[in-house]
């Protein structure tokens, strides 16, 4: 084939990162003021794909109106709706229909809420030249008792998928899926369609059965699962601080995009995004935080490892600690938002 193309899942309401995804899907909230999706599309275009199909389900509509036809971004985008969400196998399955690769090519497929390091060219090169059915990239995680594991033997074979593990005893390894793979296209049609599939619990197992090579690259570069609100922050500020991957992105302390006023006094650092149109007033402290377009710190607060949402205020005095403020919400001058809590679109906290 003459183009490399790939699947970019991008379906996922994102419940875990709730009050952002209120109105907003989870792989299109801005990362270091880019769409999370976008980051990904130019990952995978520097690895030589020219054609992306995205697999959409909630709020479908956003991806097609941000991103259009891909040109803008320099490649080919084409959209696969699901109507009812499918599972990670079953997304893959839908989105075959917009392909144009042929049996034996491989096709790139992605987790839309990660952030990674990992040399994509090489995972598709290494499956290529071993003739996999798939490759899987694999990360090692300091506890996995949050995973699904995925042990392999010495030549790099997956052995097995195994659940999350309840006890230590049941941890036989630190390597879980990473959220990237390569498929030879023909795996990708033998899924069964238009139903409910996991490639983990159903895709995989039965390659495995019956003997087809199911190839695991561990790969020790940076990644980061984007599901929470805090995971969310620390994404952006690693990105902003260069300990991410970000071509063309000089290091900095802090971000301050288009059209965004930040006071003389006020102090912004820890990889902190101000947003565009957002405003920061005199003696405020933005530290590790991402401030959303439109959103605004008056004078002398303090916004810490938190979120603030578009349109939302965060008052003189006031004190948000690890918090997610909702679009267009209110904290009320000197009030205290601690560790933890999620403050919903629209209300005021006093």
């Amino acid at each position: 084939m003459t183009e490399r193309e790939a699947i970019l899942l991008v379906g996922g309401e994102g419940t875990r990162l709730r009050p952002l995804t209120a109105h907003t899907p989870k792989p299109m909230l801005p990362v270091a003021g880019v769409p999370i999706t976008v980051h990904q599309i130019m990952r995978a275009r520097a690895a030589g794909v020219s054609r992306i199909v995205l697999g959409t389900a909630y709020r479908a509509e956003v991806f097609s109106e941000q991103l259009g036809d891909g040109s803008a971004l320099g490649v080919e985008i084409a959209y696969a709706h699901e109507e009812q969400p499918l599972g990670t196998g079953g997304a893959i399955r839908n989105a075959a229909a917009h392909l144009r690769s042929t049996d034996d090519d491989p096709v790139l497929i992605l987790n839309g809420d990660v952030l990674s390091g990992v040399d994509m060219a090489a995972l598709v090169a290494g499956h290529v030249a071993e003739d996999a059915a798939v490759t899987l990239h694999l990360t090692r995680v300091d506890d996995p008792r949050r995973y699904g594991l995925v042990p392999t033997d010495g030549e790099g074979r997956v052995m097995e998928f195994l659940e999350k593990p309840e006890t230590v005893e049941q941890i036989v390894t630190d390597q879980i899926n990473a959220g990237c793979y390569v498929f030879r296209r023909d795996v990708i049609d033998s899924i069964a369609p238009d139903r409910v599939v996991s490639v983990e619990r159903e895709v995989f197992p039965v390659l495995l059965k019956s003997g087809a090579l199911v190839r695991g690259v561990v790969d020790e570069s940076y990644w980061l699962d984007l599901g929470t609100p805090w995971d969310f922050v620390r994404g952006s500020a690693d990105l902003v601080l260069g300990v991410a991957p970000w071509d063309g992105h000089a290091p900095a302390e802090f971000l301050i995009l288009d059209g965004a006023e930040v006071a003389g006094g006020a102090l912004i650092d820890r990889g902190s995004t101000i947003g565009r149109g957002a405003q920061v007033e005199s003696g405020a402290k933005i530290s590790g935080a991402v401030l959303l377009d439109g959103a605004r710190v008056d004078a002398d607060a303090r916004v810490v490892d938190a979120v603030i949402g578009r349109g939302a205020r965060v008052g003189p005095g006031a004190l948000v600690d690890g918090a997610v403020i909702g679009d267009d919400a209110e904290v009320a001058p000197g009030a205290r938002v601690a560790k933890g809590e999620r403050i919903e679109p629209g209300t005021r906290v006093d």
